[in-house]
């Protein structure tokens, strides 16, 4: 009920957020520039882009107000997406008003993701409620990585931020696909708030949801820029949504005790950095053959004359399946 309700609050807030971002973006000339090697998106350029700080203003309220009192972890998890968002909002803003392909150089964008994830990785290590110890999936075994824990979790949300940035090259391709690991994740989270209570552990128990609602309010800001960013897209996310959302997917399961349902729940993620590295180590190996025809792999489909609606489809089934996957590895979690 605590969960609906959030995801409920923070769809309205979003719907109201929505026309006043839309008006601020328009006013101060905010479009995309489409990137050069992207023939079939040149229509797309002079879209409104900073999209992203609609599903992130309307959800930092709408946690605030219904997590479990004296619960931060779903705050928390906010808080880190909104940083991450500052980070792409930078990059965002850099690409408009230089009316240029790159915003940040990379140096800079990965030293402030780097940054955010030491912060967070030395709390999640430093918190009683989460520490070392990760849980695997489809067993009732957890496995402690003591002081590896720290360097583990900076690479899964740097690997998880880039990840999500690459999918977001399709009008609802990475807001469906988020939406729909957050809500596989918000089920796993919820057997794991179900032992809790039962043990007795009321404190982990409260943490556990204050986190599923933050998942909630993640999935009901993002239902309301879908309104606007499904095909033909009013308005892009840009880097500011994707960083934010990134965050929030790495928040979601390394808070939860969960980082390697990432790899199940999103797999499509996982693929479109995979497709770039193939890419990548191809074209260095060979001196200029590809794999694909553009990478990452939606991109790909593109070429190949699939409908931008269709690959977003197929994307979303996916992560649909892999899902479905990642919740019935739940079946075998015992509290330890």
């Amino acid at each position: 009920m605590r969960v609906g309700i959030c995801a409920i609050t923070a769809f309205a807030l979003g719907l109201v957020v929505a026309p006043l971002i839309l008006r601020w973006t328009s006013r101060l000339n905010l479009q995309q520039t489409v990137l050069s090697y992207v023939e079939l998106h040149k229509s797309k350029s002079g879209t409104p882009t900073m999209g992203g700080l609609i599903f992130i203003i309307a959800s930092l309220p709408a946690t605030l107000i219904f997590s479990p009192k004296g619960s931060r972890m779903g705050l928390y998890a906010i808080c880190i997406a909104a940083a991450y968002g500052v980070v792409g909002l930078l990059d965002d803003y850099i690409k408009i008003k230089y009316k240029r392909n790159q915003g940040l150089k990379a140096y800079q964008k990965i030293i402030g993701q780097l940054g955010i994830a030491v912060i967070v990785s030395y709390y999640a290590y430093s918190n009683v409620l989460i520490g070392s110890t990760i849980n695997v999936p489809f067993t009732d075994l957890t496995l402690n990585l003591k002081w590896w824990y720290i360097p583990a979790t900076i690479f899964i949300y740097l690997a998880t931020t880039n990840a999500v940035n690459l999918t977001d090259g399709l009008d609802g391709l990475a807001g469906g696909t988020v939406m729909i690991y957050v809500c596989a994740l918000i089920l796993c989270i919820a057997v794991m708030a179900s032992e809790a209570e039962f043990y007795g552990q009321d404190v982990l128990g409260a943490e556990l949801q204050s986190l599923m609602t933050a998942g909630g309010a993640i999935a009901g800001g993002l239902l309301a820029f879908l309104l606007l960013n499904s095909l033909p897209a009013g308005i892009f996310m840009g880097d500011t949504g994707s960083l934010a959302l990134g965050g929030m997917v790495a928040s979601l399961a390394v808070f939860s005790r969960n980082p390697l349902l990432i790899v199940i729940v999103g797999a499509v993620f996982v693929w479109s950095s995979v497709t770039v590295i193939i890419q990548v180590v191809c074209f260095k190996l060979t001196k200029g053959k590809r794999v694909f025809l553009i990478a990452p792999y939606h991109h790909h489909l593109e070429r190949k004359g699939v409908p931008e609606s269709k690959i977003c489809a197929w994307y979303c089934i996916a992560a649909v399946l892999f899902g479905l996957v990642g919740i019935m590895s739940m079946s075998a979690y015992t509290l330890k």
